[in-house]
């Protein structure tokens, strides 16, 4: 991917580093050395080439993982998936068949953000409704708090840029 740099002697600390359509648009101060830009580059690209792996068979490992660590090993279901249908939630649940469906949107996400959604589905199968059985199950997960409020802050951006 062609990576266009525009260096800035406005811009004194911070580095903007954005996905524009086939290309890295970098957004850096004037004086940042070329090593130290690089290595901020190669980051984010490591970071994009995890999200890519992100498939039905990753989501099936983390949510092995997220179940044995946080809700001791003791749900199981039959199949957890991306769904491109989720357009408006982040994941849903049908304890009756034991399916777990993930929204793609997440893949651009933090994976922590990733991990409390399917936590949170997960605690579905245990308990459907959202009473404080569910939430003390979902609350074990210790980013709870702070992935419900980055989603909710998605929520936000994203309803103010569809009224635009």
């Amino acid at each position: 991917m062609d990576v266009e740099i525009r260096r800035s002697k406005r811009r004194k600390k911070t580095i903007e580093i954005r996905l524009r359509e086939d290309k890295i648009e970098v957004l850096a101060p004037a004086d940042i050395s070329d090593g130290d830009l690089n290595a901020h580059i190669a980051r984010f690209r490591s970071r994009m080439e995890m999200r890519k792996s992100r498939d039905d068979s990753y989501l099936e490992q983390r949510a092995m993982r997220l179940n044995m660590k946080y809700l001791g090993g003791v749900i199981s279901w039959k199949s957890i998936s991306y769904s491109d249908k989720m357009e408006r939630r982040y994941g849903s649940c049908t304890p009756s068949n034991g399916t777990i469906r993930i929204s793609p949107r997440l893949r651009s996400m933090p994976v922590w953000v990733e991990d409390y959604v399917i936590v949170h589905e997960l605690a579905h199968m245990i308990e459907p409704n959202h009473g404080p059985r569910f939430w003390s199950l979902v609350n074990r997960y210790p980013l709870a708090e702070r992935a419900r409020g980055f989603l909710m802050a998605m929520d936000m951006c994203r309803r103010n840029t569809m009224r635009k």
